[in-house]
């Protein structure tokens, strides 16, 4: 076989290819000849990408109508996309993860930066929920469940529809279990704590593995602490910190579900005695809390992005701001204050101003303790900077 086996499909004429040389993974819609025989193409076809003077660029997984026309899948001429391939890159990415880890609880693909874009795995043991977000990789569905179950001995595999980038590449939003079977939450240990995954209807695949490293900082601030986890989810720092000595916990969320499964954490853990759930809005919840004169030694705030999209930075930056001013004003003297985004398009700088800004409104002053980005079961794509999604920073206020 040849390259020919795929159709090929040319950058316009003067459009640089440099950057796409030099390892961007996506080509876009407005830099490419999009006539006719082009648009008729399936969506998740794989197709070669040439320069304006017909040099092979890659393979891409092409798609005619989304804004990102091509995802790089392969440098190599005549190269076949098919279950093998497949089952080389979850292999090599497993095989790192398996280093880094000692129990098979991690993210197992991170999309492009794992060479497959647009695919999350997360794997929870013998369970494994995988975000097909490009149509290529919805296509290849038994494929995956193949060289899961077959070569990575998982037995649950879970296909996770929802989310808005399925929605921007025209695929469903139905969920469900692909092969296996879910038996209720899966208890998940990391750095001392258990937490409780709801992989089949919680949020996102039902755990997010990505703060593991800013968790265990937050542990080295735990002991003997009152903590205030704001944005909590199942409870990642409350009962992190409970783990490592935290004298009280108190975890607050809009979602009754997510308070429920940090509940079963502490109980697991042993330590309900000692957590406390709030429910509601985050915003209105601190004011209350400060309004009653509540202080803590430790408050760690983990938003949604709220600058998910560069058209949403500004209002995203304000409502980093609007976090850090109202999370300062429940830390004592002297107490500790992490501040998280998962924002891509607030970068590191961004983010930082934004909090020092909140800060100072609050009247607080302090010194930077620690910048924390994901584990490194999310590695970052070189030339891509949405792959570094994750920020968080933890100060000492005075």
């Amino acid at each position: 076989m040849t390259d020919s086996m795929y159709p090929t499909i040319r950058l316009l004429p003067k459009m640089n290819a440099q950057k796409i040389r030099f390892g961007f993974p996506w080509v876009f819609s407005n830099e490419l000849v999009m006539d006719r025989r082009t648009r008729k193409l399936p969506s998740g076809s794989f197709v070669n990408v040439v320069d304006s003077n017909a040099h092979f660029l890659g393979i891409c997984a092409f798609n005619p109508d989304s804004k990102i026309a091509g995802r790089f899948m392969d440098r190599t001429a005549e190269q076949i996309i098919d279950q093998e391939w497949l089952r080389k890159k979850l292999l090599n990415a497993a095989a790192m993860r398996d280093r880094l880890y000692d129990a098979p609880f991690y993210r197992l693909i991170h999309a492009e930066a794992d060479a497959l874009p647009g695919v999350i795995i997360d794997r929870f043991g013998d369970t494994a929920v995988l975000q097909p977000n490009a149509s290529w990789a919805e296509n290849m569905l038994d494929d995956f469940v193949t060289v899961l179950t077959e070569d990575l001995n998982i037995k649950t595999v879970i296909k996770n529809a929802t989310g808005r980038a399925r929605k921007l590449e025209g695929l469903d939003e139905e969920n469900m279990v692909l092969t296996g079977n879910v038996d209720g939450v899966i208890p998940v240990f990391m750095n001392g704590a258990t937490f409780m995954a709801d992989v089949e209807g919680g949020q996102k695949t039902g755990l997010f593995f990505d703060q593991r490293p800013n968790h265990a900082f937050a542990a080295g601030l735990a002991k003997d602490a009152r903590v205030l986890d704001v944005f909590s989810h199942v409870g990642g720092f409350s009962l992190t910190c409970l783990a490592h000595g935290a004298s009280e916990a108190t975890a607050l969320d809009g979602s009754e579900a997510a308070l429920e499964l940090a509940s079963q954490g502490a109980s697991a853990m042993g330590v309900s005695d000692k957590f406390k759930t709030l429910r509601g809005d985050a915003f209105d919840k601190m004011k209350e809390l400060i309004d009653a004169g509540e202080k803590y030694d430790l408050v760690v705030c983990d938003p949604p992005a709220f600058a998910p999209n560069k058209a949403a930075l500004k209002a995203g930056l304000r409502a980093y701001e609007r976090v850090a001013r109202l999370g300062s004003q429940l830390v004592v003297e002297g107490g500790y204050l992490g501040l998280c985004s998962c924002s891509h398009a607030a970068d590191i700088q961004n983010f930082r101003t934004a909090s020092l800004a909140g800060i100072g409104k609050s009247g607080r002053s302090g010194q930077i303790l620690h910048t924390g980005f994901a584990g490194a079961d999310h590695p970052t794509h070189a030339s891509l900077s949405e792959s570094a999604y994750l920020k968080a920073m933890f100060f000492r206020l005075d």
